[in-house]
């Protein structure tokens, strides 16, 4: 039997060896962490013309993992701290594979009648794991950037709304202004989003913050007082360096008091949520309006896997719907998830989610949260112990700021940290980067995959201590 020309045992054959080279990636991951070919050598491994003829399917496969792999970090191994990055857990992976095979488009609940079911199944979960309201509204969406965004959009539509202005139908010409406050340390991508929705950003009122980046409330309320019209606030669950987390039962109720809306970017910091052991950094965050957060982190889901939750769902869909002749309308009682997300052609994100929660249960969750952040604070301890190196965080999540030549002047520290960092990437025993915290150089690590044990914690500490010292040798 042929299925446009290709045999079925042609198609079995190619999908095995996709998943032959997949399982073999994996397993060599824990032994790489830096890949080999740079960007201009992995470029010359693919840079040709476009080729007139066809190639047969099995070649095509075998060129691109053998192109591939040299140029790809080994970001689902347990010592790859470089980002947030959660593992692509197996289970996740796989359905993900299904979900590509299927070739489903989850566009609306018509398309993908089982997407969409999976979906709705999804978010009740989510709820329930990140006690959220049972009342909001899901949008599936890429990332965290595009969940920030389709947040601020409906954020957007309800405060202008609520002063009778249809931000939907007339756009921002002529609108009354929008003030928007946000942490001097929020995430970039909080930016960007405000950016794409027209609001700028740059054209915000930044809010003081302290040593670990959480907005001062004191300061919050003196900005308050000189605020008046349609206001948005974005605050932060999980600063990306610190890991801090707003003080949000002292900062949502002036917000509210105030008539505004209030949005958490909760990319991977929302998680915490899910364990007893860590759900107090985040105490009053089910007040806000909205949240954005990452299945590709904690979750341990495969890419392209974010969540934008908002508690009003009139706003949500009023923000996001997208509607036309053709697209077939939603009958009593059914999810429509064309109505929360800014696309409608999409792959199925609701299999891959609903795979890692069914896996993990509620008690995974929370023990692969628990284990990530024990697994953070014993590489702190360890650090810690050594001198010269000095961990300039709380740590109270899974992020550590790490400096290195701590009792030198400033600019010697930065350059000493610097070559640490070198040292560390190029023995490639864990990937960590650096970044920029208050002016100084230093070391972020993130430790967010499901595989990252105390062992594996150990081994990471020793290696970055021997980094170090052989740097400082030298």
């Amino acid at each position: 039997m042929a299925a446009g020309g290709i045999r079925m045992t042609a198609i079995a054959s190619l999908f095995q060896e996709a998943a032959r080279r997949a399982a073999g990636f994996r397993q060599a991951t824990p032994a790489r962490h830096m890949p080999t070919h740079d960007y201009a050598a992995s470029l010359a491994c693919f840079e040709e013309p476009l080729p007139a003829a066809g190639s047969d399917m099995l070649d095509v496969i075998r060129r691109l993992s053998d192109g591939a792999e040299p140029g790809l970090h080994a970001t689902t191994g347990p010592r790859f701290f470089g980002w947030v990055i959660g593992g692509s857990h197996p289970v996740g992976v796989a359905a993900d594979f299904l979900t590509s095979a299927w070739g489903q488009n989850a566009g609306n609940h018509a398309a993908a009648p089982a997407a969409a079911a999976v979906e709705t199944v999804a978010a009740r979960w989510l709820f329930d794991l990140l006690k959220l309201p049972a009342e909001s509204s899901v949008g599936f969406v890429t990332g965290a950037t595009v969940a920030n965004f389709t947040c601020l959009a409906a954020a957007r539509g309800e405060v202008l709304r609520q002063v009778g202005w249809d931000a939907d139908a007339k756009g921002l010409f002529g609108a009354p202004e929008i003030t928007v406050l946000i942490g001097d340390d929020a995430h970039t991508t909080v930016f960007s989003a405000l950016q794409f929705l027209g609001l700028g950003h740059d054209r915000v009122l930044r809010l003081p913050t302290d040593a670990m980046g959480r907005i001062d409330p004191a300061a919050l309320a003196g900005t308050l007082d000189t605020v008046s019209g349609p206001v948005i606030a974005v605050l932060q669950a999980g600063q990306i360096n610190t890991g801090a987390f707003d003080d949000f039962a002292a900062i949502i109720p002036p917000l509210k008091a105030k008539g505004a809306w209030v949005h958490v970017d909760g990319a991977f910091g929302l998680w915490a949520q899910a364990s007893a052991r860590t759900s107090h950094l985040s105490r009053g965050i089910e007040a806000a309006d909205s949240w954005a957060t990452d299945g590709h982190k904690w979750l341990q889901t495969p890419y392209d896997c974010g969540y934008a939750i908002v508690r009003n769902e009139l706003a949500h869909r009023r923000a996001m719907t997208i509607a036309a002749s053709y697209l077939p309308l939603a009958g009593e009682g059914e999810r429509d998830p064309s109505h929360y997300v800014p696309e409608l052609s999409r792959r199925a994100r609701g299999f891959a989610t609903w795979a890692m929660l069914k896996h993990l249960g509620r008690d995974g969750i929370a023990a692969l949260i628990d284990q990530c952040c024990a697994s953070a604070r014993l590489v702190a301890d360890l650090l810690s112990q050594q001198p010269g190196i000095a961990i300039l965080n709380e740590v109270t999540l899974n992020q550590l700021v790490i400096r290195f030549g701590a009792d030198l002047p400033s600019e010697e520290g930065d350059a000493l940290t610097r070559k640490t960092i070198e040292k560390i990437q190029a023995d490639g025993i864990i990937f960590a980067g650096g970044a920029k915290w208050r002016g100084r150089d230093v070391l972020r690590l993130s430790v967010t995959n499901f595989q990252t044990t105390s062992d594996e914690a150990q081994l990471a500490a020793q290696s970055i201590i021997a980094a170090f010292k052989s740097v400082s040798r030298g």
